[in-house]
């Protein structure tokens, strides 16, 4: 069974967005740079620091729209052993791969799908299982 390991949603302003999280959950964001598309990676509980942190708790990010790229939707990141492998089962179960992988420095390649009734989401491949 491949987890849920991140999530994410759309912005029209990612300074906006993350004040709003940031005042309302206390959650923590990290504004990126052009180079990771101006993504906001946010941390929403930290299990390290807080043991009582909720077990399946996840983490996320925020991407800033750009209407040049379809389905710019809230979604899931879904993590998977085998990008390669998962997307085949998204076609064979009658999705559509949106694309290639990207490399996400650090962390793993990555792609995001439509489901059959249209929903956006995506597969991530961590470094830790990549190879």
């Amino acid at each position: 069974m491949d987890p849920v390991v991140h999530f994410e949603l759309p912005c029209k302003d990612r300074e906006r967005i993350a004040r709003f999280f940031e005042q309302a959950f206390g959650w923590k964001c990290q504004m990126l740079g052009p180079e990771m598309g101006h993504y906001v990676v946010v941390t929403t509980a930290e299990a390290d620091a807080r043991p009582d942190a909720p077990r399946g708790a996840i983490n996320g990010g925020f991407f800033t729209i750009d209407p040049s790229m379809p389905a710019q939707l809230p979604g899931i990141v879904i993590g998977v052993a085998d990008i390669r492998a998962s997307m085949r089962k998204v076609g064979e179960a009658g999705g559509q791969v949106l694309g290639e992988p990207m490399d996400i420095p650090g962390v793993g390649p990555y792609v995001a799908f439509l489901d059959t009734e249209g929903n956006r989401s995506s597969m991530l491949q961590p470094l830790r299982t990549a190879g």
